[in-house]
C-alpha cells in the first residue's frame, strides 16, 4: 500500500514544491517547517485507518459519546534528518511513545556505501502501531534496515513509513522485503543515481535543515 499525498492537488504539492526549491531552500527555517507540516497531514491520514473505540465524556452541562484512539502509536525516527518529520507526526499523536534510530551511510573510498546502524531508543513494540519518519526513501536499504532493527525489540501490529518524497526504486525494495508495510509519501520520483540519491528530489534533507555534515 502506498499514498502519494500530492497526487490530488492540495497543499502537500505545494508544500513538496518549496523543499524541491533551490531558492526557497536556504531559509532552514522553512525547510524545517515544511516537512513539519508533511508529518502533520500523514499523521492526520493514517489516524483515519488506527483503531477507535467509543468513550464517554463528561462535559460541563453532561456528557457526551465520543470516538477516540484505542491506542497511541510509537513513532519512531531516523536520526537526524527524520527529526522535522517527527516533530511534524507528533504534533498530532501528541501523547505517543517515541522511538529514536541512528541509521546513516557509511561511504568507501570506491563511491559505495553501507548502512550503518548504531543507536536505538525505543519503548515496547510489541503489537504496536509504529510510523517511522524518514524524509527520502531512496535505495529503501536503511528504511529495510531499520524496520528489521525495530522488529528486534518486539512484533509491531503493523507499520507505517512517511517520507516527504521517495524514489520507485525503493519503494519496490521496501515492498519485496516488507509487504506488509503502508507508505506515505509527499511525491514519488522515478530516477535514482548510481550513488543513490533521488533525481529530481531536492538534495540532502538533513544538510538542508540542519547544516552540511562531514561524510563519515
Amino acid at each position: 500500500m502506498v499514498i502519494n499525498l500530492s497526487e490530488q492537488h492540495s497543499l502537500v504539492s505545494n508544500w513538496v514544491a518549496e523543499l524541491r526549491d533551490t531558492e526557497i531552500q536556504t531559509d532552514r527555517m522553512r525547510f524545517r517547517r515544511n516537512l513539519e507540516r508533511i508529518g502533520e497531514i500523514a499523521a492526520y491520514e493514517i489516524s483515519k485507518l488506527l483503531p477507535w473505540e467509543e468513550k464517554e465524556i463528561t462535559t460541563p452541562l453532561g456528557s457526551a459519546p465520543s470516538k477516540v484512539l484505542k491506542e497511541q502509536p510509537v513513532l519512531a525516527t531516523i536520526l537526524r534528518a527524520g527529526l522535522p518529520l517527527h516533530q511534524g507526526l507528533l504534533n498530532y499523536f501528541d501523547r505517543a511513545d517515541n522511538a529514536f534510530i541512528s541509521a546513516y551511510r557509511k561511504h568507501h573510498r570506491d563511491g559505495s556505501f553501507e548502512i550503518s546502524l548504531d543507536y536505538i531508543s525505543c519503548p515496547s513494540l510489541e503489537n504496536r502501531v509504529v510510523i517511522i519518519a524518514d524524509p527520502m526513501l531512496a535505495t529503501g536499504s536503511s528504511l529495510v534496515k531499520t524496520v528489521q532493527y525495530l522488529r528486534d525489540e518486539g512484533q509491531p501490529a503493523e507499520m507505517h513509513i512517511v517520507c516527504a518524497i521517495a524514489c520507485t526504486v525503493g519503494v519496490e525494495f521496501v515492498h519485496r522485503i516488507e509487504p506488509k508495510v503502508k507508505i506515505w509519501c509527499g511525491a514519488i520520483d522515478d530516477e535514482l543515481t548510481a550513488k543513490g540519491y533521488i533525481v529530481p528530489g531536492l538534495g540532502d534533507a538533513g544538510d538542508l535543515a540542519y547544516g552540511t555534515k562531514v561524510q563519515m
